[in-house]
């Protein structure tokens, strides 16, 4: 097998959660774009349709599913609205993911329980689906998890604990994924991101941006394509004995 056949993914279908804007459609364009059916969930129905808009320019039909990851009752019908259409899933690409930024000493329980369902909780719930439903039977399937920079290391410029604490949970998930399902043919990654411009980080990198900057060694943040390469790469065969592992995209922050 050469190596461009190696990252070859065309055909394979691809279930990216969050994937109306920001990482996770940057992550869906990459895998598009290299030829994998692509499906993207998100809760809101305008932001699926202007994503759908902008990867049809770019000639990719991607399905879109309205879906409330923090609500476990709807992710069998995430799961068989995708199977229905392209008969199989290949690829689950767990991006969907909030944040909530208060001192620890004040944080609301409400809010713990919201990052927390969604950041760990969910990815737990929608692995498990679509390992029963198609990964295991098949024999076969790959989970990336979204997890960020933040799973490695705690900033003193961000007070948001249970974002630390998700994503910290995300990320040994995915080992203990990979250790139990490997057996089935199932492989299970993590990318840990480190600050790119988005919805989420809009109002932090309003105060702290320079001095993120200044700290990475690159110096610059995350750019609109920078994901997409990491993403490939673990959707492909390329890393076809790569599991239980995570990258960090962040400019070398987390090394420094």
């Amino acid at each position: 097998m050469t190596v461009r056949e190696l990252f070859e993914i065309k055909g394979r279908v691809a279930l990216v959660t969050g994937g109306s804007r920001g990482l996770g459609l940057q992550i869906a364009q990459g895998l598009g774009e290299m030829g994998a059916r692509v499906a993207i969930s998100a809760r809101k129905a305008g932001e699926l349709e202007d994503a759908k808009s902008q990867l049809a320019k770019q000639g990719i039909d991607a399905l879109t599913v309205v879906n409330d990851l923090t609500k476990p009752e709807q992710v069998p019908a995430l799961v068989e609205a995708v199977v229905g259409r392209y008969g199989r899933i290949d690829i689950l690409v767990n991006n969907a993911g909030t944040s909530w930024g208060a001192s620890a000493e004040e944080y609301p329980l409400e809010a713990w329980n919201k990052v927390m369902n969604l950041n760990a909780t969910s990815v737990f719930a929608l692995s498990q689906a679509v390992a029963n439903r198609c990964f295991i039977p098949q024999r076969s399937g790959n989970i990336i998890v979204i997890a960020s920079v933040a799973a490695l290391r705690v900033g003193a410029h961000m007070k948001a604990a249970a974002y630390y604490a998700s994503k910290a949970a995300a990320l040994h998930l995915t080992r203990a994924l990979a250790a139990e399902w490997g057996q089935h043919g199932i492989r299970v990654n993590a990318i840990c991101p480190g600050f790119f411009p988005s919805k989420m980080t809009s109002g932090l990198l309003e105060t702290i941006e320079a001095a993120v900057i200044e700290r990475t060694p690159l110096g610059r943040l995350g750019g609109d394509t920078d994901l997409m390469g990491a993403a490939v790469y673990l959707a492909s065969d390329a890393s076809r004995h790569v599991t239980g592992q995570y990258i960090a995209v962040d400019g070398g922050a987390s090394a420094v």
